[in-house]
């Protein structure tokens, strides 16, 4: 596995076409959720595909620091649950998530309920993030959680007996938001529901319907009883649509290129990549379609295509919050205007995502403004060399690492150390394909 610099520079390479499988890693989503949900079942839970990047990482040690005892076998992880009330108080206290929302906000959910006193925090960019959007319902639930005065990490969780029922309507549309309350009411003595303004991806209410747990999903609400436990199961981590949405983009960009995607997840909460794309006039199919523990899998075949631009229908937003920095640059060289509102939730990611990419894509000669919900990018024009900052965020530096490919001169992109949080071999892929970063 190569190791992420810094500071990396992506040369164009002229007249590249690609034809080839691509196997992304496991996806993020669902790594996180295995640990989490197998150190609190009964029984050993299997693992296979799980993620061994930075975030994934952190949220497995945070469960290791609770007593639950994690092994790999060959490329498979062994969780050996200690059921939902037989986790111990971490040494000091202490849970470190690194960079990791996913991994903070769910685990929130499962220490607001435990009898013992926690605080979990994370690096700069994580403590920063808003996190009143867990800690209201939470409270609301009975947990004794503090956050900071503005709202953030770190959260001290003070020990409790059980929490409450609850009726919540959540402001956003957060599969964080949604699957914290959903863990907290595991712990709780009554009826737990949430009702959100779009539907969010759903892997935590697939994975928990796999662990035996009983909830019924109505359009946008779900409703589960508390008190329920779980029972191991095993595991298999599709390849994560996040991850190949950057080289996706990739191949509609590239004339004569054709990529394909092996078992990658298109669970249909987390397809809106897809969906603008091919709005976008993308060539994408599916082929070799089946399902695994509730999650849809598929071959994706994705072609050369001529991109124009779009207007972003809201009802993919949700479902595609954390490509928009790909699309973005999928935007910039297509032909036509697209716009994109009701995205301010890109806002209070690892960057602000609007403004970083706005930032970058100036510098590159992208025809954009800023938007204080979104963006409006000109397509069309070719993208100049330059020097951006990626912010410590993942999926900005590889957004701008592929769309060196595109630019007249080099693209050298700052802090890009974080891409090993959510995708370690990125660069080894990019080898592969033959693309130049150095």
């Amino acid at each position: 596995m190569v190791k992420i610099k810094n500071k990396l520079v992506s040369h164009r390479v002229n007249d590249l076409t690609i034809n080839q499988f691509v196997s992304v890693p496991g996806d993020k989503s669902i790594s996180h959720r295995s640990m989490i949900l197998g150190g609190i079942a009964d029984g050993i839970t299997k693992v296979s595909g799980f993620l061994e990047s930075g975030d994934c990482l952190a949220t497995m040690k945070a469960m290791q620091s609770m007593g639950v005892e994690i092994t790999k076998e060959n490329d498979e992880y062994l969780v050996h649950g200690v059921g939902k009330h037989g986790l111990k108080a971490p040494e000091n206290g202490q849970i470190d998530c690194g960079n990791s929302g996913t991994g903070m906000r769910l685990l929130a959910g499962v220490l607001a309920a435990q009898r013992f006193d926690s605080t979990v925090f994370g690096d700069v960019s994580l403590n920063s993030r808003p996190m009143t959007r867990i800690t209201k319902p939470l409270e609301m639930m009975g947990a004794k959680v503090k956050a900071t005065e503005n709202g953030t990490a770190p959260l001290k969780f003070s020990a409790v007996e059980n929490l409450t029922s609850i009726d919540y309507d959540s402001p956003i549309a957060s599969a964080q938001v949604k699957s914290c309350v959903l863990l907290a009411g595991l712990y709780s003595d009554g009826e737990v529901s949430l009702t959100e303004p779009k539907l969010s991806r759903d892997h935590t209410e697939n994975m928990l319907r796999g662990f035996g747990v009983e909830l019924t999903s109505n359009n946008l609400k779900v409703t589960m009883q508390g008190g329920q436990s779980l029972k191991a199961i095993d595991i298999i981590v599709p390849a994560d649509i996040s991850s190949s949405a950057f080289f996706m983009v990739l191949a509609c960009l590239l004339p004569n290129s054709q990529i394909t995607f092996k078992n990658l997840c298109v669970n249909p909460s987390r397809t809106g990549v897809i969906s603008i794309l091919q709005l976008m006039g993308a060539d994408i199919s599916f082929t070799n379609e089946t399902t695994t523990a509730g999650e849809k899998i598929a071959d994706v075949v994705v072609r050369s295509s001529n991109l124009h631009g779009i207007e972003v229908p809201h009802q993919y937003i949700a479902s595609a919050i954390d490509e928009f920095p790909i699309l973005f640059i999928a935007a910039a060289l297509a032909k036509g205007e697209t716009r994109l509102t009701n995205a301010m939730e890109l806002r209070k990611k690892e960057s602000d995502r609007i403004t970083a990419m706005y930032d970058g894509m100036k510098t590159l000669g992208v025809d954009c403004h800023e938007l204080e919900d979104g963006i409006v990018i000109k397509g069309g024009l070719k993208l100049k060399g330059g020097q951006v900052d990626a912010e410590d965020d993942h999926r900005i530096a590889m957004s701008f690492l592929i769309a060196g490919q595109f630019a007249s001169d080099s693209i050298e992109v700052d802090n890009c150390e974080n891409i090993m949080t959510s995708f370690p071999n990125f660069l080894s892929i990019c080898s592969g394909l033959g693309l130049n970063i150095s």
